[in-house]
């Protein structure tokens, strides 16, 4: 060890070791900081305001893009402390009227005794509520003989009903497919609920129910899912659901369910879940077979296989880029600005430029988008270009510059039509409801409820879809569902057919 040429080797050989050490340090010092943020931070992914300063004090040797952009767009409103909003009652409602009046006695002027003439009242409202009232339908089917040879006898036909021969009415099942699934009520909190009214049934025979349902409204679910095809832009996401008694597979296997959802602002918005037990994907090219448009979706390669096989334009989504800056930001020292919040701020002014041009023709967009978004975009991808040199690729920031880069041409290709959404927040608001309800009933027992399950949720979210209230649609939809033979009748049916028609 005497050797100098050794001694210079092993402390270069320790040099290595340090900025190993140093890396890993810094590596695990941002996942407790992240681990934190989690559990006791804010989820919100929007940038506070009072941090824009901050955004560019870093040294230019990672970015070149000029605090102007950023900065010239902030307008601070001056500070005016709001009224908290009274809470309004719909006109719409009945009212039932409570008068208070005075005693005879007190309908006189105490000063000279004249009799008091009523000029108004004083009103005060007040909402009312009425628990769930439980009433039997008695169907009676007239029954008639012929009086002269008494052989001849007809009886008037009853409508067929969702489940024949049980004692659920279509109402019935609306209240209790509206409460799981769009109040994410299971079903034995359905029966507690139900036993208070003076009823009595078992959560099996609740179950029961929701599978027929699930398979009566298929013909509508398939109706859904072509006219789902016929439009420009989808949205699809996937999320994770565990379901009991799968063929060949444990109980503890995970198991999905994917949703496709229509732009917002389509004249016939639909959003239709489907159960799946893999991530595979064969569900995407199921589903997408006849579709021909742009696909929004997440950085999921499962989408890939559709895109190829169908010629489909795949979009990537902005706010899942977004959200690997927002960890990396949590793993910064607080009150210092960093990379993250450069690309953040950048991030920001595109979803500015989408603000401001929401109530614009799909052309204007289009025209603005060129002008500004393609201008933001060149100052991101001059950033991201610097960035992954120096980005270590195990970090927090080097993960979600690496994203950025292989999704690049996906997130920006939505700058090419004005019909094009920036991110797959549409399809995430619409799996929401589902997640919520997994949190209380946890699991699915069987494919079939699994399946049955994802025609419901599908009504339901697209019922909301289109303005309409759950459970009048649905009660409307088992009543009349039933005895539909045609295409026409089906079709008469779908959620966006039916405004107007449903109270």
């Amino acid at each position: 060890m005497n050797n100098p040429a050794d001694i210079e080797s092993e402390v270069g050989r320790l040099r290595d070791v340090l900025v190993r050490k140093d890396r890993r340090i810094e590596l695990l010092e941002g996942l407790l900081a992240q681990a934190h943020a989690l559990q006791f931070g804010s989820s919100s992914e929007k940038l506070p305001a009072d941090e824009q300063g901050l955004l560019f004090n870093e040294s230019e040797e990672h970015c070149d893009i000029e605090p102007q952009l950023a900065l010239n767009d902030i307008v601070v409103p001056e500070h005016k402390r709001r009224k908290k909003k009274r809470i309004s009652i719909p006109a719409e409602l009945p009212r039932e009227d409570i008068i208070y009046d005075l005693a005879d006695t007190e309908k006189f002027c105490p000063h000279d005794g004249t009799a008091l003439k009523l000029i108004g009242h004083d009103q005060h409202e007040q909402l009312d509520i009425i628990p769930a009232k439980i009433k039997v339908l008695r169907h009676l089917c007239q029954k008639y003989a012929c009086p002269c040879c008494k052989s001849y006898v007809v009886s008037a036909k009853k409508p067929k009903q969702p489940i024949e021969k049980s004692i659920a009415s279509p109402g019935l099942l609306a209240h209790i497919v509206t409460g799981k699934y769009a109040d994410a009520l299971p079903l034995y909190r359905q029966v507690s609920i139900l036993e208070r009214s003076g009823i009595t049934l078992d959560r099996t025979s609740l179950a029961n129910w929701m599978i027929h349902c699930g398979d009566l409204v298929q013909s509508i679910i398939n109706r859904m899912l072509d006219a789902l095809q016929q439009q420009p832009v989808l949205h699809m996401d996937e999320t994770p659901v565990q379901v009991l008694d799968e063929p060949g597979r444990k109980a503890q296997s995970k198991s999905y369910m994917w949703v496709i959802s229509s732009l917002q602002q389509s004249a016939q918005p639909a959003v239709l879940f489907h159960y799946s037990p893999t991530r595979n994907g064969d569900t995407p090219r199921l589903k997408l077979n006849d579709f021909s448009g742009a696909l929004m979706v997440d950085g999921y390669e499962g989408y890939q296989t559709a895109c190829n096989e169908g010629q489909l334009i795949r979009l990537g989504c902005w706010a899942h880029a977004r959200r690997k800056f927002m960890d990396a930001k949590k793993q910064q020292v607080k009150g210092k600005s960093g990379r993250a919040d450069q690309v953040l701020s950048l991030i920001q002014q595109l979803y500015r430029v989408e603000k401001e041009s929401t109530d614009y023709t799909v052309d204007q967009r289009y025209e603005i988008r060129q002008k500004q978004s393609k201008l933001i975009l060149s100052k991101l991808r001059k950033w991201l270009d610097k960035a992954i040199a120096n980005s270590p690729p195990k970090t927090a920031i080097g993960k979600a510059v690496q994203y950025l880069q292989n999704q690049w041409p996906r997130l920006t290709d939505y700058v090419e039509n004005g019909c094009y959404p920036i991110d797959n927040n549409r399809a995430e608001n619409s799996i929401r409801p589902f997640v919520i309800g997994r949190k209380n009933w946890l699991f699915s027992a069987s494919q079939k409820g699994a399946k049955s399950s994802a025609n419901l949720y599908s009504l339901i979210e697209t019922a909301k879809a289109n303005g309409l209230e759950p459970y009048a649609y649905l009660k409307l939809l088992f009543t009349q569902l039933p005895s539909a033979e045609t295409l026409e009748d089906i079709d008469a049916l779908l959620p966006w057919n039916c405004k107007g028609v449903v109270d």
